[in-house]
């Protein structure tokens, strides 16, 4: 257990202080996560559509069922969920309380040492790419891959690294020896951005 909240550290952050050893520098400096906030948007498919979606688009790659998380009982309008895809590697979720929709979806590695941890992450790159794929098909498969190179270059060593893509906002945690967290995230557009966006 004390693994599975490590490795769910980006969604779990205001609990994590608790449950799991805390980080060496001081739990003041780390930034909550956005989609904790009140009146963060869902996207338009619950945990169980997502499942099935993500299952069928990817069959080499499938994700088990969701099961909840105890979570901070302030946090009355949020449900959170995990499935263990295998020892290293996890999928999360920050769910709408009632509709199950989801917040924030994420996919968390656990590096190990040796010389499976080359495939191990490259099975760990395949799940996000499909996990970018899910939410925004346009993009073929090495379009997929681009992106998530880019942004984990660009999140590389960094506790919080964000990219707004339209209405989707790609998230890195790059803890190290700790992890590496790849979540997709809605957010709300306003009239503003829309049109500075020329949309």
């Amino acid at each position: 257990m004390r693994h599975l909240v490590a490795a769910l550290a980006l969604l779990t952050l205001p609990v994590s202080v608790v449950w799991a050893d805390p980080p060496s520098d001081s739990t003041s400096t780390l930034q909550v996560a956005p989609y904790l906030l009140a009146g963060a948007p869902t996207f338009d498919m619950n945990i169980t559509q997502f499942r099935e979606k993500f299952n069928a688009e990817n069959p080499t790659l499938l994700i088990n069922e969701f099961r909840a998380i105890d979570a901070n009982a302030d946090e009355v309008n949020l449900i959170r969920a995990a499935s263990k895809i295998n020892e290293n590697l996890y999928t999360s979720s920050a769910l709408e309380r009632g509709t199950l929709k989801i917040k924030s979806i994420q996919i968390t590695w656990l590096p190990i040492q040796g010389p499976e941890q080359k495939a191990a992450r490259a099975k760990a790159t395949e799940y996000m790419a499909a996990l970018i794929r899910t939410f925004t098909p346009s993009l073929s498969k090495p379009q997929s891959v681009a992106k998530l190179t880019k942004l984990l270059s660009n999140g590389k060593n960094k506790r919080y690294y964000a990219q707004t893509d339209g209405a989707i906002r790609y998230v890195v945690a790059d803890n190290g020896e700790k992890g590496l967290t790849f979540a997709v995230e809605p957010i709300k557009l306003t009239l503003s951005e829309t049109l500075n966006n020329g949309e």
